[in-house]
């Protein structure tokens, strides 16, 4: 019966990483860099955007609210900028996640500065 459970658990586990966002950015996104990475002014930016835009699903803290995912996450937080600008810009239907396209480009690399900023507890800061 413990094994059963385990399994279960197992499986569970799997099936939410593979539906993840970030598991699903086409291949060769990840190569695009932050241009305002490490960018102080930015990060701050990023986080008045982020209140704005996004933590009405995330939450304010980043701990995510009903089915939107926390982003305080070791999965966000060691995702390549590329990947999360391409989520971003492209949102995902099947999961809820509207489109950012509306936002400058400027300002979707402030939330991802901001993103990468919020270290998950136990991690090595960003270099």
């Amino acid at each position: 019966m413990k094994l059963l459970f385990l399994s279960c658990i197992f499986v569970i586990m799997a099936w939410g990483q593979l539906d993840s966002l970030v598991q699903q950015v086409p291949p060769g996104t990840s190569a695009r860099r932050n241009p305002l990475e490490g960018n102080e002014r930015a990060r701050r930016a990023g986080a008045k955007l982020y209140a704005r835009e996004c933590s009405a699903c995330h939450g304010m803290k980043a701990e995510g609210l009903g089915k939107a995912p926390p982003l305080r996450s070791v999965e966000v937080y060691e995702a390549p900028a590329g990947t999360l600008f391409w989520i971003l810009e492209n949102g995902s239907l099947d999961h809820g996640m509207p489109s950012f396209a509306h936002l400058p480009e400027v300002q979707r690399w402030q939330i991802i500065t901001f993103l990468h900023s919020l270290n998950p507890t136990g991690l090595q800061p960003r270099p």
